[in-house]
């Protein structure tokens, strides 16, 4: 499996519209596949007459947050063939999930070393059977992987930070802008992870989500539960699903089994990671990532979290080494910011 490569430069709307027009049919067909595998995930189908509002709102605090990102929004519907709504529901697909209907069972690990050579290394762990929905979308400034259409996921820009991301459940989500597309925007407008937790304290966010950034100077984790933020700094970060700040881990909502899962994995991951060789490659990363339990086997069902990505991401070199589905079994792609 080969990841698609999207080039998307020019000002805001010009993106949206060539990666639209990129990945029209993979689009159009994910969004006919029952409201982008959501009617096949939920318990039940998506309220068809409740969703225009719900996205109005979406799009009215995406808007006021980040206006470039809406204007993007707009031209991803135009060269795909969307209306507005399903554009904007791309975005908040995973805010359209929730966490209260959908019991979680992991959601990513994730560690960052900085120094001469930073680098943050990941799984994608997601449910919806989403490794057909990749692609890296390169702005010019930044390398950014996507599934379904988002504008941001994780990434590299060349200004040498690298974000990454974790699911942590908790809070009252509602809407605001996506982590997704608030990542993109860390990415768009950061030059440090210092402006980059600077940004993340000043943007309303629509969900709770852990933000691992990396760049040559420091490392560390943002953990975002409803409006607030915290920055723990490390030597060598790791993060997995659950949150690791003492007061945010009083309203964690995870379940019992998900969070076994987490601990394990986060547990796993710091032990590799410390035994990994100084300047160890991307392939002995990928490695790391590759063996469980860090990589989460496919079930067999939608429903369920399976690692459908891993990621090898140098900031200070703009690249992103990608390997798509199950990462013990596939290749890696590699891309290098223009």
């Amino acid at each position: 499996m080969t990841v698609p490569y999207v080039p998307v430069g020019g000002g805001p709307y010009e993106r949206g519209l060539r990666h639209g027009w990129a990945r029209r049919e993979a689009l159009r067909a994910f969004l006919a596949d029952g409201l982008c595998r959501l009617d096949r995930i939920l318990p039940a189908p998506v309220d068809r007459d409740g969703l225009p509002e719900l996205l109005a709102g979406y799009e009215s605090a995406i808007r006021a947050a980040t206006p470039d990102l809406a204007e993007e929004i707009r031209g991803l519907a135009a060269g795909a063939g969307l209306t507005l709504d399903e554009a904007v529901l791309l975005q908040v697909r995973r805010e359209i999930l929730g966490y209260q209907r959908v019991p979680t069972m992991g959601d990513c690990t994730t560690y960052a070393c900085p120094g001469p050579d930073p680098l943050l290394a990941q799984t994608v762990d997601l449910n919806g059977d989403l490794d057909d929905q990749i692609a890296v979308l390169d702005t010019g400034s930044a390398l950014v992987l996507s599934f379904g259409g988002t504008l941001g996921y994780l990434g590299v820009n060349r200004a040498g930070l690298a974000v990454g991301l974790n699911l942590v459940l908790g809070g009252q989500w509602r809407p605001g802008l996506p982590p997704y597309l608030a990542i993109r925007h860390l990415l768009d407008r950061a030059g440090s992870v210092t402006e980059a937790v600077g940004l993340l304290r000043d943007t309303p966010l629509a969900s709770s989500r852990s933000i691992m950034l990396c760049d040559r100077d420091q490392a560390g984790y943002a953990e975002v539960l409803g409006d607030e933020v915290r920055f723990q700094p490390a030597a060598e970060p790791v993060h997995t699903n659950h949150f690791l700040d003492p007061e945010f881990a009083e309203h964690d909502e995870v379940n019992v089994f998900a969070r076994n899962s987490s601990q394990r994995r986060l547990d796993a991951c710091r032990t590799r990671l410390a035994a990994l060789p100084a300047g160890a490659g991307a392939e002995e990363h990928f490695a790391l990532l590759a063996e469980p339990p860090i990589t989460v086997p496919d079930s067999g069902d939608v429903r369920r979290e399976r690692t459908v990505a891993a990621v090898v991401a140098y900031g200070g070199r703009g690249e992103l080494h990608v390997r798509p589905g199950d990462p013990s079994r596939s290749v890696t792609d590699t891309f290098t910011l223009r």
